[in-house]
Parts: structure tokens; C-alpha cells; sequence
């Protein structure tokens, strides 16, 4: 399994890392060139759900499909939490019948919906365990 991390790197400043040798850049939204960790929850929200879609996307578009898949959602910094997230998944289809169109977005929302595994842990919320391991 792939180890995950966050090293500190200075005042609010991480690098997060992987095992796999990734590395993202993350740190208030005061700082350039750095990602804060909502934007990065945001990001793999929409990540998961254009690699949970790219399987019925490429099959009906071509394996070279253009496509962008926007999110937003401003935080509630009264409860420290974000109450709705908004997705747009920006794709050609100009080149389908109106009956195709609507048989692929059926099978796209089905597709993110039943394997985006960011998504339904966000819909369903989950257990978060902390602990401090003092060296």
C-alpha cells in the first residue's frame, strides 16, 4: 500500500509525499504556489470522478477526448467545513444525437456514483481517528 505523509516545511508550509515519490505543495491560501487543503480535497473529488467517467467517456468520444471537470464550493468558516461541492464536467458532444447525449450522461453519473470512491466517502462521511505519536 502507498505510504502517505506531510512534512513541515515552515510556517503553515507542507510538502505532502508518497511512497510513490509524488510530491504537492500545500499551505495557506496566502502563499503562492501552494495548494490549501481544501483545494486539494476539491481536486481529488474532481479527479476521481473524470477517472470513475474516462472508461463510457472514451468508449463513446475516442481515447483522446478534451474534457475538464470544474469544482467549486466556498468553505462555511463558521463550522470549519465546506456545505456543498459543485462539479461541472465540461466535454464535447457535439457530434452525438440528442438520444446519445442523454444515454451517456446516464452512464457516466451511474459510473461516478457507483466506483468514485472520494465522492461516496464525502457522501457518506466517514471516521476520522487522530493520534499524537510523541518522539
Amino acid at each position: 500500500m502507498t505510504e502517505l505523509w506531510v512534512d513541515r516545511t515552515g510556517v503553515r508550509s507542507y510538502v505532502g509525499r508518497s511512497s510513490r515519490g509524488a510530491e504537492v505543495l500545500v499551505g495557506s491560501e496566502d502563499v503562492e504556489g501552494v495548494f490549501t487543503p481544501g483545494e486539494l480535497m476539491k481536486i481529488a473529488l474532481a479527479a476521481c470522478s473524470g477517472m470513475s467517467s474516462d472508461q463510457p467517456l472514451r468508449r463513446r468520444l475516442g481515447d483522446d477526448y478534451p474534457a475538464t471537470i470544474r469544482v467549486s464550493g466556498p468553505a462555511d468558516r463558521e463550522q470549519e467545513r465546506y456545505p456543498l461541492l459543485e462539479e461541472k464536467l465540461e466535454i464535447d458532444v457535439s457530434g452525438l444525437s440528442e438520444t446519445e447525449v442523454a444515454r451517456l450522461l446516464t452512464v457516466v453519473e451511474r459510473a461516478i456514483e457507483t466506483v468514485c470512491t472520494v465522492g461516496r466517502t464525502l457522501k457518506s462521511g466517514t471516521e476520522v481517528k487522530f493520534e499524537v505519536a510523541t518522539r
